[in-house]
């Protein structure tokens, strides 16, 4: 079943128009969710981000927060689903051809649950491959990483680059060639001790799997530090590992082909234990509300 729009609807009957400019432009924004034992983790805070990413494109959303709450929950129980992958997408809607969004009338609003198939555990245990992209990540004043957009055809070339390398993911270098962030996903990098990601300034998305994590290093003692860094900064380093909602932190093995010095070392196990223990207090907490 599929929220679209204003109602649950079979998934066969989900259509919307091919005169869509989130279908003809990539003229939208997104979300992506994780629920735990029908809880949708950090919701809250994963609405807020669409509310910024509308604002940041001039689409109104006339729903209110609740209402899209309200949804969400709606989507995930009439699929029956306790563990599951949620995305919440709104495009500009449909209208005439051409460039100008006031040929569009109404939003397209979409949000679907899927069953959460889980990365092998094997992934865990041994880390992931990544590469480094020589696809660059969106320059910042062109369309704003911040915006969660459907504009998504730079990850893709990356994507490809990697599926060519026989690696699980990209990273990709911002225009002046500093290190930005995976396709998917935030990358962190442990030297000397030290827990190291880019800075927002070098144009990546704000994770919120990326802030949790820089909230729990400080818990855990662990120094961190967000900077402007180079990809040979991660050859350098102890650990290198990624994040997102879906994957929550997960180690890396090799980049470029090159093996890590530690896969997975000890800070990026005890941030994704640390990380399970802060979903549970939340999962806990919300069940109990």
């Amino acid at each position: 079943m599929i929220y679209l729009n204003n109602r649950l609807v079979h998934n066969r009957k989900a259509l919307i128009s091919v005169y869509d400019h989130g279908f003809l432009y990539g003229d939208g924004i997104y979300e992506t969710m994780r629920a735990y034992k029908g809880t949708v983790f950090m919701l809250d805070e994963h609405i807020e981000r669409l509310f910024r990413s509308a604002s940041m494109i001039g689409l109104t959303i006339k729903k209110k927060r609740r209402e899209i709450k309200t949804a969400v929950y709606k989507t995930l129980r009439a699929n029956r689903v306790h563990e599951a992958a949620i995305r919440i997408t709104m495009s500009r809607g449909p209208g005439l051809t051409g460039l100008d969004p006031a040929l569009c009338k109404k939003p397209t609003f979409v949000i679907f649950a899927h069953r959460f198939k889980p990365y092998p555990a094997r992934s865990y245990q041994k880390g992931m491959k990544i590469i480094i992209s020589d696809t660059r990540r969106n320059f910042r004043k062109a369309v704003d990483p911040r915006i969660k957009s459907l504009n998504f055809l730079n990850n893709i070339l990356a994507k490809i680059e990697a599926i060519k390398s026989n690696a699980n993911e990209a990273v990709m270098l911002n225009y002046k060639n500093y290190l930005a962030e995976g396709t998917v996903s935030n990358i962190f990098f442990v030297r000397d001790n030290i827990l190291h990601t880019p800075s927002l300034s070098v144009g990546i998305l704000d994770g919120i799997t990326r802030r949790i994590l820089l909230e729990l290093a400080q818990e855990l003692k662990i120094k961190t530090r967000e900077g402007k860094y180079r990809a040979e900064d991660i050859f350098s380093a102890q650990e290198v590992l990624i994040s997102n909602t879906t994957m929550e932190v997960m180690p890396v093995s090799h980049v470029n082909g090159e093996k890590t010095s530690k896969s997975p070392g000890h800070i990026t196990k005890e941030l994704h234990r640390a990380y399970r223990k802060n979903v549970s207090t939340y999962i806990k907490g919300a069940l109990n509300d």
